[in-house]
């Protein structure tokens, strides 16, 4: 009898468990009202501007694809490549987007890896500094956001890594093959792609690499319709003088979704 008490008592539990791991599960919308934003590149996609209380608070009808692939309420850090991720472009944008149109939920796929070179954004390449796949990782995490919802947009912001004299002469080739992948690969040939201009802070003088990797991602562009690129003009820094603020992601977010409305017409 006592046997049969425990166990009652231990299925009794487990059925608790499930039901409440049940009632936690967010309802997704119809999935043509299900808007998926694809956020890729390195850290300044990712995010590193410091947040807030408010930043912290779940975004109204924003959802994110979290690291276990579940569906959450969304607030930054959007990201998880590095414990130090924080705001980014991303939120903003997400916040703009569901404003937009009350009749939809915005659905945010992180894939941004920080650190990241282009060289690490191809089949099966591994990148140690996030310990991640970047390339295979959002293949496979966009694929499984396709199942309940539709791509509206990429947004990018990478190439601080290519800076150098090799990367810098391949760079135009590499992006436009991966954004070419991309859009096969999610069957999104008319989906926009909006890439972000590196950093342009006060006092900064550019080198030579890095120019030309803004020059390519201009082409890639121009090569790519429908797709805009982002100036990043008048944004400053946080002290590491490597990472926009929190005030210049929100701004960079606000012109991202500036781009995508005039494309989205």
């Amino acid at each position: 009898m006592k046997k049969l008490i425990s166990l009652c008592g231990l299925l009794c539990g487990l059925l608790f468990s499930v039901a409440q791991e049940a009632s936690a599960e967010t309802t997704l919308p119809p999935k043509e009202k299900f808007y998926l934003v694809l956020l890729a590149g390195q850290s300044n996609m990712a995010g590193r501007g410091i947040m807030t209380a408010e930043d912290k608070t779940p975004y109204e009808r924003v959802l994110v694809l979290d690291k276990s692939g579940k569906w959450v309420p969304a607030h930054a850090p959007l990201h998880y490549d590095m414990p130090t991720a924080g705001v980014g472009p991303g939120d903003t944008f997400a916040k703009l987007l569901a404003k937009s149109d009350p009749t939809i939920t915005v659905g945010i796929i992180p894939t941004a890896c920080g650190g990241s070179s282009l060289e690490v954004w191809k089949p099966g390449a591994y990148w140690k500094q996030t310990k991640s796949h970047p390339y295979d990782d959002a293949v496979a995490r966009t694929q499984k956001a396709l199942e309940v919802g539709t791509l509206k947009v990429i947004l990018w912001h990478q190439g601080e890594s290519d800076c150098t004299p090799q990367n810098a002469k391949t760079y135009e080739k590499d992006l436009d093959t991966l954004i070419k992948d991309f859009r096969k690969k999610f069957h999104a040939e008319n989906v926009p792609v909006i890439i972000g201009q590196l950093s342009k802070f006060p006092g900064e003088k550019w080198s030579k690499e890095k120019s030309a990797v803004d020059k390519a991602q201009q082409d890639v562009v121009r090569k790519n319709r429908p797709a805009a690129f982002v100036k990043s003009d008048g944004l400053k820094s946080n002290p590491d003088k490597l990472h926009f603020d929190r005030d210049s992601q929100i701004k960079f977010g606000e012109r991202y979704f500036k781009e995508y409305q005039k494309l989205a017409k």
